[in-house]
């Protein structure tokens, strides 16, 4: 069996502050050891916040090169678009102009042939 204490006012009171005393000691190394590991805390929070930052500048920045790229390309392909189009115009009005040209030519040498026929005839009377 435990040993008796008979535990007087002045017994519980010196227990109950030395109780207190420990408490409070105890919360003021846990107040330190939390501000050391917070301020440890704070700065890999800080860390991570900035290596997020790059990550996220450096998806922006792909991003932004992927759709100048892109406006690059449609712009080279309705330039070229542009481009046939244009030489395909001009081969239809060179075509085109050919082909007046050989009618002009046509007509030329059937009035020719007229005007020969009509002389010969004016000739023969």
């Amino acid at each position: 069996m435990k040993p008796t204490r008979d535990n007087g006012l002045a017994d519980r009171r010196k227990a109950q502050t030395d109780a207190k005393k420990a408490l409070l000691e105890n919360f003021k190394a846990a107040k330190l050891a939390a501000e050391a590991t917070g301020a440890d805390r704070q700065a890999e929070r800080q860390a991570i916040s900035a290596a997020r930052e790059e990550r996220r500048a450096e998806r922006d920045r792909l991003k932004s090169e992927e759709r100048e790229r892109q406006l690059a390309e449609a712009a080279a392909i309705s330039a070229a678009a542009d481009a046939e189009a244009r030489a395909e115009a001009e081969t239809r009005e060179a075509a085109e102009r050919k082909r007046i040209s050989s009618v002009v030519e046509y007509e030329a040498q059937r009035k020719a042939e007229r005007d020969r026929r009509y002389a010969a005839r004016k000739a023969r009377k």
